[in-house]
């Protein structure tokens, strides 16, 4: 019996995965600082050690969040990432997050621009995003 020289569907069908894959914006993608104005970082966050977090009245300066594995800490909360879901370039994320006052479940969804933009955007309000730089890790 002789074997055909082509590769079968199965191999095909891996590549196309893999190929859609690498395009993909995994919630791992995000991990870093974030602000809403890359240029205000250095008043937006400070770092202790190893560890970044945020600098007094840094909210001044504007919006940020720093996303460091399955854990994303904003000026107002701590939250921990209970499960994402990838939607093309689009990551949507439930968080499990805890304030000063109480405990809640929230809704976060990230489009990828390119490695260093991101848009936070509000699924159900076509017009209402906010577009957030990494900032450069010293």
């Amino acid at each position: 019996m002789t074997r055909d020289a082509r590769p079968s569907t199965t191999v095909h069908l891996a590549l196309a995965f893999v190929l859609v894959l690498s395009t993909v914006a995994y919630a791992e993608d995000i991990s870093g600082l974030w602000a809403t104005d890359a240029s205000k970082c250095s008043q937006i966050f400070t770092k202790a050690g190893a560890t970044y977090g945020f600098a007094q009245n840094s909210d001044i300066y504007g919006s940020g969040f720093i996303v460091d594995g399955r854990r994303i800490v904003t000026q107002m909360a701590k939250c921990d990432i209970k499960t994402s879901k990838q939607d093309g370039a689009t990551t949507h994320l439930i968080l499990g997050c805890a304030t000063d006052v109480m405990l809640s479940n929230v809704q976060a969804s990230f489009r990828m621009i390119n490695n260093d933009r991101i848009l936070r955007i509000f699924p159900g309000v076509s017009d209402m995003e906010i577009p957030y730089e990494r900032c450069a890790v010293k």
